[in-house]
């Protein structure tokens, strides 16, 4: 009773090739199914990837402006104490050319009092 039930009209040799046929068509499935899932992925990891670099070049633009920006800003300031620096110097040099014997009396009380002060 068991017995199992047989297509006595379709020989074995074709139920096998029907059979290695649906493998076939599995495999076929799941490769293509696989296929796009991985593409997909790779879709999704580059557009990140493009996202991060462009994230990564707006902000070196950003800190090159910044970097350019301070560096002109220092330059202003260095360029800015130079010239009080060479007024200051001038204003010396007036002073001493006017008053010689008291700029001369000036320069030996600093140095004594610097002399004094560095001694202890």
């Amino acid at each position: 009773m068991n017995n199992p039930i047989e297509h006595p009209e379709q020989p074995a040799g074709s139920r096998i090739d029907e059979r290695a046929e649906r493998i076939k068509q599995a495999t076929s499935n799941a490769v293509a199914s696989t296929k796009e899932t991985v593409e997909r992925t790779a879709d999704t990891v580059e557009e990140g990837l493009h996202r991060a670099t462009d994230k990564a070049a707006d902000a070196v633009h950003k800190a090159s402006d910044k970097a350019a920006h301070v560096s002109e800003r220092s330059r202003e300031v260095y360029d800015e104490t130079m010239d009080r620096a060479d007024a200051w110097l001038e204003q010396a040099r007036e002073y001493v050319r006017e008053k010689p014997v008291q700029s001369v009396a000036i320069a030996l009380g600093a140095g004594w009092l610097l002399g004094r002060i560095l001694r202890r």
